[in-house]
C-alpha cells in the first residue's frame, strides 16, 4: 500500500498511518522535505536567465523578501519575461530531479487588495524563512558578495 500525504499537519498524518496500520497494511514511511535548502536555492538561481536572477536578487537582497513591483519595473522594464522564467523554474527542477514535487515557488506575487478584479501585481514577496536561505545562495553565487 502506498499513501502519500502532502500539506497536512503531522498529527493528521499520524492518524492516517495509525488507521492504515489497524487495517493490517504494511507501511513504509518516507519523509520528503519540500522546504528550500541553500543547495536547492542555489540550483534554482543558477537555472534562471540573467533578468529573472536579478529579479530574485532584488526581492531577496534589496527588499529583504518584499519589493514593490514598480521598483522592479524601474530596473528591469516589463516583468513578463522574468516572472515567466521564475514560474517555470520550479516545475523544471521537479522534472530534472533537483527537488521533490511539492516544493513551492519561492517568490510569489502580491495583488492589490483594493482592486481584486484587476490582477496587476503591486509587489513580490518571499516567505520570511526562505530569505536567509536565498541570501546564502546568492553569496555562494557571487563568491561571498551580495547586492548590486
Amino acid at each position: 500500500m502506498k499513501i502519500t500525504i502532502e500539506g497536512a499537519s503531522e498529527a493528521f498524518a499520524e492518524k492516517v498511518l495509525t488507521l492504515a496500520a489497524q487495517q493490517g497494511a504494511e507501511l513504509t514511511v518516507t519523509a520528503v522535505d519540500t522546504g528550500w535548502t541553500v543547495d536547492r536555492a542555489e540550483r534554482y538561481l543558477r537555472s534562471l536567465p540573467a533578468g529573472a536572477r536579478r529579479f530574485a536578487e532584488m526581492v531577496v537582497v534589496d527588499g529583504d523578501g518584499y519589493l514593490d513591483a514598480e521598483q522592479l519595473r524601474q530596473v528591469l522594464g516589463k516583468l513578463n519575461g522574468p516572472t515567466v522564467a521564475l514560474s517555470r523554474a520550479v516545475p523544471r527542477g521537479v522534472r530534472e530531479g533537483w527537488w521533490p514535487e511539492g516544493v513551492t515557488a519561492p517568490i510569489s506575487p502580491v495583488w492589490d487588495p483594493d482592486n481584486p478584479s484587476w490582477h496587476k501585481n503591486i509587489a513580490y514577496q518571499m516567505a520570511t524563512e526562505n530569505v536567509p536561505v536565498f541570501r546564502t545562495a546568492f553569496e555562494r553565487l557571487d563568491g561571498g558578495h551580495t547586492g548590486p
